[in-house]
């Protein structure tokens, strides 16, 4: 019996030993190939107007509060049109002070295309610093971080079809009655 397991063991492995011998020649005739760094091609800005907190207090350990999006604008060079009433924000905030954000709304592009946005990302910065934001105070972005990667659905046919096959990186700013999001395609 434990020749017969043995053997199994062996057969099993054979697959997998002639495949990762297989995968390292690849890997070595793929050695002197050079992937380009992605670069980002500015496509948008959104101007998100917000309402205020709704808190919901502790869940699970973290304090939980969702901001309301009232509407905005979206203006660049891929895309204008106005943000929808109705979405919002939902926030985790970590006992490090560490926002994690999922927003979800909808944009109607100048031509009335519909369009969803998710928007899922992090805020965070000196707890001085999340303070004043907190408190309303407009600060310079350059001093805490807030990034998103936002994700749009949109019929394929539209055009605005591209935006639903681009990956999207997005640097923000949090102000007292909005957020600004400068959202890059990553070509």
């Amino acid at each position: 019996m434990t020749d017969d397991v043995a053997r199994r063991s062996v057969l099993m492995a054979g697959p997998a030993v002639a495949l990762g011998g297989a995968l390292t020649g690849a890997a070595q005739a793929a050695d002197g190939l050079q992937l380009s760094a992605p670069q980002l091609e500015r496509a948008m800005r959104f101007h998100v107007l917000i309402g205020p907190a709704q808190e919901l207090g502790q869940v699970d350990g973290v304090r939980k509060r969702i901001i309301p999006i009232t509407g905005g604008t979206v203006d660049g060079p891929r895309l204008q049109g106005r943000i929808l009433p109705g979405g919002a924000d939902w926030q985790s905030i970590r006992a490090d002070g560490t926002a994690d954000i999922f927003a979800r709304y909808s944009i109607e592009a100048k031509d009335g295309t519909i369009i969803s946005v998710t928007n899922p990302g992090y805020r965070h910065g000196p707890a001085s610093v999340l303070g004043r934001i907190a408190a309303g105070e407009d600060v310079d972005p350059a001093i805490y971080y807030f990034r998103t990667t936002p994700r749009f659905e949109v019929a394929q046919d539209s055009p605005h079809g591209w935006l639903g096959r681009t990956v999207f990186l997005c640097t923000a700013a949090r102000y007292r009655d909005h957020v600004r999001l400068d959202i890059f395609a990553v070509a």
